[in-house]
């Protein structure tokens, strides 16, 4: 790092129901590979990586904040700080809390702050636009970065811009709410506009000296919120009682809206912030006839259709559609006319009032030690695929109401099972070996290997739920009846 790298400020918080079924409030769209390589969050942050670039700030909440590091691992990152808000309080607080850490150390660090669920495909493009930019935010200004419209688009907000320059950026003369489409249709025809992207750079300092001036009741907040974190796993709590005063707002309505000092980089290259199925389907690989296959998928004389299936033992065939979205996964399917797709938040809504529980829920649980998906579910037994990641463990738990056998079938488990406490067996149970859990053992489940271990687990009880767990150790730091 140098002192003139930029820190990024990665947000990953959301649900992306409009994305229903891939995208669940339990692992929303950030964290899933719809088009490209890897997730958009690790594109995300593999674009605001490398050369010019510090090690970012990801901005998390609990429930993500395994998924998050686990997947920046996987794309070769190691984060500069991972704050955990207590609850969502949108991006106001969020982006003022990540400026606050890192002026403590700098007060002029520039910070770019971007959501991590866009779509960039041409990231020397966009880069090479950041750069632009970093005259005008060392010289005190923050710095938005707008997209060139191509269409009379209702669902982004605008930037009418000014004239003249500003350290080589444009001034903003305006923010534009979300237009109706004659207004869209007349601001594209008229030029001067462009669509606001939400993403900032600014010094840290002058990020915080903008709070002070707009919305001084949430800096002192968001202050106490930082100055009582506490590390956590190599994550950085914030501090829950202050951050629950804070208002829930966007940066946009509590800073960007009333400082004097924004200007506007304008961003002319790929970009989507993928907001329904019509933005996959625009940007997925497609036949003549307009149709993207994604998985385990055969169309036979469709058109302008995306089919996707996210199970390898599920084929999804389009026979005769046309302009349809249809994704399968192994526990919903989603069957849609496209010029119906940007409803799907308000299905998901009503789902979640019928408490169906594929509304929130992902078949794969997440969890810090890897994951695990049910494969059958019945009133007295369940069966479970369970991948442990290398030298990852579970914690030390006993069941109340089930016993379990567990099945390896790639690597090698290292599994301490017993009475109580006084009395365990450390075993290795090895690929086509099995052990057996009695009802009330205390035991612990670990990956001793360098690859991922996988298992099948079967589950017999009166209750198969999984807060039926009563835990010793943990290295996660979870509390009794904590998930996992």
């Amino acid at each position: 790092m140098t002192t003139n790298d930029i820190t990024p400020v990665i947000l990953c918080g959301g649900s992306g129901t409009r994305l229903w079924p891939v995208s669940r409030k339990s692992f929303p769209k950030q964290f899933i590979n719809l088009i490209g390589e890897g997730s958009l969050f690790q594109q995300s942050s593999k674009r605001l990586s490398g050369s010019g670039f510090a090690e970012p700030i990801v901005v998390t909440n609990s429930d993500f904040r395994f998924i998050a590091t686990q997947q920046l691992h996987d794309a070769g990152i190691t984060p500069n700080t991972v704050l955990i808000e207590p609850e969502a309080r949108n991006t106001a607080p969020a982006l003022l809390a990540a400026a606050l850490v890192a002026a403590q150390k700098d007060p002029a660090q520039l910070m770019l702050a971007a959501p991590s669920d866009h779509y960039i495909s041409q990231a020397d493009v966009f880069c090479d636009n950041v750069r632009r930019g970093v005259a005008a935010a060392q010289a005190g200004q923050i710095v938005t970065f707008g997209i060139t419209p191509d269409k009379p688009e209702t669902g982004y907000g605008y930037l009418e811009l000014g004239e003249g320059s500003v350290h080589g950026a444009m001034p903003l003369k305006r923010f534009v709410e979300k237009p109706v489409l004659a207004e869209a249709q007349r601001m594209l025809d008229a030029g001067g506009y462009l669509w606001n992207a939400g993403i900032f750079m600014y010094a840290a300092q002058t990020m915080v000296d903008a709070f002070a001036a707009h919305a001084p009741e949430m800096l002192a907040h968001v202050q106490a919120a930082v100055d009582s974190a506490e590390p956590d796993l190599g994550f950085l709590r914030l501090d829950p009682d202050a951050w629950a005063k804070c208002e829930d707002i966007s940066v946009d309505f509590a800073i960007m809206e009333k400082v004097s000092n924004l200007s506007v980089i304008a961003h002319d290259g790929d970009w989507s912030d993928m907001g329904g199925w019509n933005a996959v389907h625009l940007h997925a690989e497609k036949d003549a006839d307009g149709v993207a296959l994604q998985g385990r998928t055969h169309a036979v004389e469709c058109k302008d259709t995306l089919l996707r299936s996210e199970s390898g033992a599920v084929q999804l065939v389009g026979l005769g559609l046309e302009n349809i979205v249809a994704v399968a996964m192994p526990d919903a399917v989603l069957v849609a006319d496209r010029s119906r797709t940007s409803t799907l938040g308000n299905v998901v809504k009503q789902m979640r009032a019928a408490a169906v529980p594929q509304a929130d829920n992902f078949p794969k649980d997440h969890r810090p030690w890897g994951f695990f998906e049910t494969l059958i579910l019945s009133d007295s037994f369940q069966v479970k695929r369970i991948v442990v990641n290398p030298g990852a463990a579970l914690s030390l738990q006993s069941h109340e109401h089930r016993s379990e056998h567990w099945i390896v079938v790639v690597g090698t488990a290292k599994v301490t099972v017993g009475p109580d406490r006084d009395n365990l067996d450390v075993k290795m149970v090895h690929q086509n070996e099995s052990v057996y859990i009695p009802l009330h053992a205390i035991h612990r489940m670990e990956n001793p290997g360098d690859t991922p271990m996988e298992l099948i687990e079967v589950q017999t009880g009166s209750y198969l739920g999984e807060d039926d767990i009563v835990r010793y150790e943990d290295v996660y730091s979870r509390g009794q009846g904590a998930k996992g």
